[in-house]
């Protein structure tokens, strides 16, 4: 994959808001020392995340709520 575009990424997590949220997450688990789940040699963590995304190397899971306050964060895995 020679560019990443957001389009490419929305076709995987077709909100904007949880593809910010995932990408952010993944940026995280990269930088606790995650493995890479694609190869892409001198890219920043964030361009790694959204080619993993578009790549469908991720998915992004919403657990049941265990209570009812609405206040519940997808899971990416």
């Amino acid at each position: 994959m020679a560019r990443v575009t957001v389009e490419d990424c929305l076709m995987r997590i077709p909100n904007r808001f949880s593809l910010v949220h995932a990408v952010a997450k993944r940026v995280r688990q990269v930088r606790e020392g995650a493995d890479y789940l694609v190869h892409s040699p001198k890219n920043e963590d964030i361009v790694i995340a959204l080619r993993e995304i578009a790549a469908g190397k991720l998915r992004l899971y919403q657990e049941e709520p265990e209570d009812t306050n609405g206040t519940q964060e997808p899971d990416v895995s």
